[in-house]
């Protein structure tokens, strides 16, 4: 979405939602700032677009304590906010967590493939099935963190997804985030564009503070303590998921750089790993 501003007169614009995001925390632009988007039949202000309001809303009143019967909601004193407000951003666990959603729905997308008697190599040739193969995946983690705000390796990584006041994130505003994340961050996966685009991606995190799919969608990452067995799990989890894409995807593999550097080849052929036969 683009808005444009009238600020002390002068009207300036477009500015993208992320940024417009940002510049009312800061202080610089508040809920009566004249503002319009493509759309409006009119002039308005910020606060009457809906997709700002939740920046104006007031602090919320002293909770009551409960009454007799009530149910509890217990916090948990030791989560913290990972976007925004924590130094490190918890980078790290969140980049494993993405990737082991990423391995383990491709591990299972692939041995799919196989039983049902799939060409693995035709599959591997087709570079518009390497692009969209995952996005069955994408459309499953719209549900995942509409529901529940969090996906089975954010997790195991103790990291959930939630808008900044706490609350689960609704269907619409999890599909943007995640179809932000599946074309902004990863590049639809697609080899030399993902490692570009996380780059891009790391690049603004660390001027944004956070990721751009956060920053624009108004969300934060909350953060738990790793727990052993999760971690444990997590890895074995992992490995699993590797095994199982390189048990279908290995022969094919090796056969087209065999061709390349014959040497892999012969070494291959003395020492071939275990792995699913062949469908005729």
């Amino acid at each position: 979405m683009q808005i444009w501003i009238i600020k002390d007169g002068e009207r300036s614009g477009p500015f993208q939602d992320f940024e417009v995001r940002r510049r009312i925390n800061e202080g610089e632009w508040n809920e009566n700032t004249p503002a319009w988007h493509e759309g409006m039949k009119e002039w308005g202000v910020l606060g009457g677009i809906e997709y700002f309001r939740r920046e104006f809303q007031k602090e919320p009143e002293p909770v009551k304590p409960p009454s007799l019967g009530e149910r509890v909601i217990e916090q948990k004193p030791e989560q913290i906010i990972a976007s925004g407000t924590d130094g490190n951003l918890r980078l790290g666990r969140r980049f494993w967590a993405r990737w082991f959603d990423l391995y383990l729905y491709e591990g299972i997308w692939w041995i799919g493939m196989w039983a049902m008697g799939r060409d693995i190599g035709a599959l591997l040739d087709q570079t518009w099935v390497m692009i969209l193969h995952f996005l069955p995946w994408f459309a499953l983690e719209v549900v995942l963190l509409h529901r529940f705000g969090t996906t089975p390796g954010k997790w195991l990584m103790g990291l959930s997804v939630l808008n900044r006041d706490g609350s689960k994130m609704s269907l619409a505003e999890s599909m943007r985030r995640t179809w932000r994340v599946y074309f902004i961050g990863i590049g639809m996966g697609w080899g030399l564009l993902a490692l570009i685009c996380q780059l891009m991606a790391l690049v603004g995190t660390k001027r944004l503070g956070m990721p751009i799919w956060d920053h624009a969608g108004g969300h934060q990452v909350v953060a738990e303590p790793l727990r052993g067995a999760r971690v444990g799990a997590f890895v074995c989890l992992w490995f699993v998921a590797l095994q199982m894409q390189m048990a279908v995807v290995s022969p094919y593999v090796i056969e087209r750089v065999g061709k390349m550097f014959p040497s892999l080849k012969e070494s291959y052929e003395k020492n071939p790993p275990r792995h699913l036969p062949k469908r005729d």
